[in-house]
């Protein structure tokens, strides 16, 4: 596995909820729009097309290994 530092900026929507003690939950939050900035590979700090970038939901291989998250080359 390889991790990534990701620079990213978001607009949401949520609903906040505060208790009587005043703690805040955040519920339903939905992304209304997302910009990611920069992925840095945090082992060898890969950035821009050293980056390999796969989608959530990706096939695994047929050898039964599990799909990365994102590759550094």
């Amino acid at each position: 596995m390889t991790r990534f530092d990701v620079v990213a900026s978001r607009r949401t929507r949520a609903f906040h909820h505060y208790s009587i003690a005043g703690d805040l939950e955040i519920e339903e939050e939905e992304v209304l729009d997302e910009h990611i900035e920069r992925v840095t590979c945090r082992w060898c700090n890969a950035t821009g097309d050293r980056i390999e970038v796969i989608a959530d939901g990706a096939e695994l291989p047929a050898t039964g290994e599990q799909a990365q998250p994102g590759a550094a080359g």
